[in-house]
């Protein structure tokens, strides 16, 4: 039983754990021990300092192939990581501290039944190997009887998250309604209105009109939050030209990129092999008087195109075959010729000519990657010095000086720019500054060198007018022929309701039976949501960025009977019965960590956060 559940929920567990990770202040502070064993105690459970330090590495590690960098744990740290991670494990030790007041274990005999179903201990034939398990938990660095400890815990939380949830069920007429929702169709009418339509006279407003304009819309041109930042940068680029490279270094280069700047000649080339040489040779007779195909000849063998395919090769390659199948012409069928597998066919699909660049026509290149690949060691020697610099009081200003460092200037609202924002280093180190911090030298992802000083922080304010006046002129303009469109709805909507329907002569467009999900061309984005709100015969204007249109609702629909809508209601009642399923174990959980009443020993664990990094 404790298999077949586990089986059923091993994953859902630790996705309910992350559900309910609440803040530490609701665990206290409490310093229950001085020892470093443990750095919470959860009821009768602890969580150990061991426990606690590998999920903060996994973590980090998970992290780190996440973003590609690397985050210490005082980093990890500021970004509240550490409380997630300890809340998780505080959750985990309350499940057991509850299933171990229930007096609830796992037998020795399910316990080796488990062992035998992980594959990690199986040998070849699938059956438990005793040294594939020892194997496996050295490499890890867990005892036996930890492991089995850990097992034993992990299948009895199992066995009570399965009584828990197992036979948990949303009532019908949830699912009902969801369905229904999500399936209702609407019959409309509607008219649209475009910029495309709009003929009006060109006008040239004068600045006291944009003027005005530009108070009555101040929002429009509001600038957002900007840090003001100098910074010092130093990348491969700007001392290229001024790195030597020896002759003798280029032609080793060109000499160990040989296979790229001389390329032999190919040929596209298929080998159909045959068991002996009687049955090559009758295959091509047959080819010869075109009594059948060569795909016919490989269907015939049991094999596809594929199968036969031996891509682009170099005569040498094809051995003995290589003279014969390179004097073919393209498209021919050769053989039977000699193959490592036995006598074969070969048929010629393309001929690739031989590529010879000589070390004059690559020096440019291979210059520029010598000399960026110097370059970039030359910045990574100059950083010591640099951050030596900045340690002894150096402004950025001073490095420019001191240094091949140039400073500039910018202002950063947190968006992927041109220049030096282009790079996902200078963006997180931009990110996190702050006024008091100050520079430092570290690397971006071209081995560049850089150092930034945040000077200011100019909050959300109206861009000034002069600087935003082509910003208002385009909105002034877009409003005038945002004003016409509505206008002319409005006068369009007018006229309908007046007589019942659109007049004579306006081009109608109907739709019949779509759901609220429904995309339809040059509408506004939320015109499908609006017509849902409409009852049958009600006109409404909907105006869209670009599109305005006049909508008549014609017909509510119900949400058809069919098996795309059975499907749904499958999944929904699937989703909502797995909703109530947590719902209960997150109950289950809050009650058990309410009882366990769990303390955290902050000495240790402020022991653990400043000695592993």
């Amino acid at each position: 039983m404790a298999t077949s559940i586990k089986k059923l929920s091993n994953t859902f567990v630790w996705i309910l754990m992350g559900l309910l990770i609440v803040g530490l202040a609701g665990f206290g502070a409490v310093n229950f021990s001085s020892s470093m064993s443990a750095i919470a105690l959860v009821g009768e459970e602890e969580v150990t300092v061991d426990e606690y330090l590998r999920e903060m590495q996994r973590e980090q590690r998970a992290l780190q192939a996440q973003g590609g960098q690397s985050l210490t744990f005082a980093q990890m740290a500021a970004f509240g990581l550490d409380q997630a991670v300890l809340s998780r494990l505080i959750s985990i030790a309350s499940i057991d501290n509850e299933v171990k007041s229930l007096g609830i274990s796992v037998g020795d005999d399910n316990l080796r039944q488990e062992l035998a179903e992980i594959p990690a201990f199986q040998d070849a034939s699938g059956k438990f190997d005793r040294q594939a398990y020892k194997f496996a938990l050295q490499n890890v660095n867990l005892t036996e009887s930890d492991f089995e400890a850990d097992l034993r815990r992990e299948s009895a939380r199992t066995l009570v998250q399965g009584a828990i949830v197992v036979g948990a069920k949303m009532p019908n007429t949830m699912t009902k309604t969801m369905t229904d929702y999500i399936g209702a169709r609407r019959s409309f009418s509607y008219v649209p209105f475009s910029p495309d339509q709009i003929a009006l006279i060109q006008v040239v407003p004068d600045d006291a009109e944009l003027k005005e304009f530009y108070d009555a819309n101040t929002a429009q041109f509001t600038l957002p939050e900007t840090k003001r930042i100098t910074y010092a940068h130093l990348s491969p680029d700007m001392i290229l030209d001024t790195v030597e490279v020896s002759e003798e270094a280029l032609r080793a280069l060109y000499a160990e990129r040989s296979d790229q700047y001389q390329v032999a000649e190919r040929r596209l080339v298929e080998r159909l092999v045959f068991a002996d040489e009687a049955s090559a040779t009758a295959a091509k007779a047959q080819l010869d008087a075109a009594e059948t195909t060569f795909e016919a000849l490989v269907e015939a063998r049991g094999l596809s195109l594929q199968d036969i395919d031996l891509g682009d090769v170099t005569q040498p390659a094809l051995g003995a075959a290589g003279e014969a199948v390179f004097a073919a012409a393209v498209h021919d069928v050769t053989g039977p010729l000699p193959s490592d597998l036995g006598p074969a066919l070969y048929r010629i699909n393309g001929r690739l000519e031989a590529q010879l660049t000589t070390f004059e026509q690559a020096l440019p290149d291979l210059r520029d990657e010598l000399a960026a690949d110097r370059a970039r060691r030359l910045i990574e020697q100059q950083a010591e010095d640099i951050n030596d610099l900045l340690a002894g009081g150096a402004t950025l200003e001073d490095l420019a000086n001191e240094s091949e460092m140039e400073v500039a200037s910018l202002g950063w609202s947190g968006d992927t720019g041109e220049g030096i924002t282009a790079y996902e280093g200078f963006r997180t180190a931009a990110s996190v500054v702050t006024l008091e911090d100050f520079p430092s030298a570290e690397f971006l992802e071209d081995g560049s060198l850089f150092a930034l000083r945040l000077d200011e922080i100019l909050p959300e304010r109206p861009e000034a007018f002069e600087e935003a006046k082509p910003k208002v002129l385009a909105a002034w303009e877009a409003d005038r022929v945002a004003t016409a469109l509505q206008a002319q709805a409005d006068a369009l909507l007018a006229a309908t309701s007046a007589t019942g329907d659109f007049p004579e002569g306006t081009q109608v467009q109907t739709e019949t039976g779509l759901t609220r999900t429904a995309y339809l061309d040059n509408t506004p984005a939320d015109m499908m949501n609006q017509i849902f709100t409409m009852a049958p015969g009600d006109l409404k204007v909907i105006k869209g960025e670009a599109i305005t249109v006049v909508v008549r609702l014609d017909e509510i629909l119900a949400a058809e009977n069919n098996e795309e809508t059975q499907l749904l209601a499958e999944a929904l009642g699937t989703q909502l019965d797995q909703a109530v399923s947590e719902a209960l174990f997150s109950a289950f959980i809050s009650a058990a960590q309410l009882r366990a009443a769990p303390r955290v020993d902050q000495q240790a664990l402020n022991a653990v956060m400043t000695n592993y990094q």
